[in-house]
């Protein structure tokens, strides 16, 4: 089983973060983030991992610390788990759809950090989140994962089904780009001979 268990303390926040990458979607968050929780239990119902955050950061000043850091932790655990990438797909992309709104992801296990998001929210706030903290954390998510990640929302009119989509698609294409490829037989996808 490809798990990991990451514990990540700073002057801002607490956080630690569990996942399986061989799970089958099961999912405990405590964040103080309720969207944030939300928009996790997609990435772990819709990619088949399980994922368990617990999170305590300063709320009081707002939630871009802990939103960054649950990234970042979520980041150095996926990478804990994934290993050396042997016998992976490692591309994956999936389009999903919610009502009016439809957002694509590709994501390339490539050791590489890097981040296009391009997601126009109809407004700056979903409830009590800011939505400019979704790209904090993906942000976050990518610088330590190492990995190539494209989140583009194609069409969508309600923040609420817009942030849904990406994180839905998100989730399934980490389930593809993470499943062993039988005709890999183990072997390193990349001409390098590393990721």
């Amino acid at each position: 089983m490809r798990q990991a268990s990451v514990t990540r303390n700073t002057l801002e926040t607490q956080i630690t973060v569990s996942l399986n990458l061989d799970g089958s979607g099961q999912s405990r968050f405590q964040t103080g983030l309720p969207f944030l929780d939300h928009m996790l239990d997609q990435v772990a119902r819709h990619g088949l991992i399980d994922l368990d955050i617990v999170a305590s950061g300063d709320l009081h000043i707002d939630g871009h610390h802990t939103a960054e850091d649950i990234g970042i932790t979520l980041g150095q655990a996926f990478a804990k788990a994934i290993g050396d990438k042997k016998g992976v797909r490692r591309y994956g992309h999936a389009y999903v759809p919610l009502d009016e709104a439809l957002s694509r992801v590709v994501v390339d296990l490539s050791g590489r950090p890097g981040l296009e998001f391009n997601v126009e929210f109809t407004r700056a706030m979903i409830g009590s989140f800011d939505v400019d903290l979704f790209h904090e954390f993906f942000q976050g998510f990518v610088n330590h994962a190492g990995v190539t990640l494209h989140i583009d929302n194609l069409r969508g009119t309600n923040a609420h089904h817009q942030a849904e989509t990406a994180f839905k698609a998100f989730g399934r294409a980490l389930r593809m780009a993470v499943e062993p490829d039988p005709r890999m037989a183990g072997a390193m996808p990349s001409t390098k001979g590393t990721l």
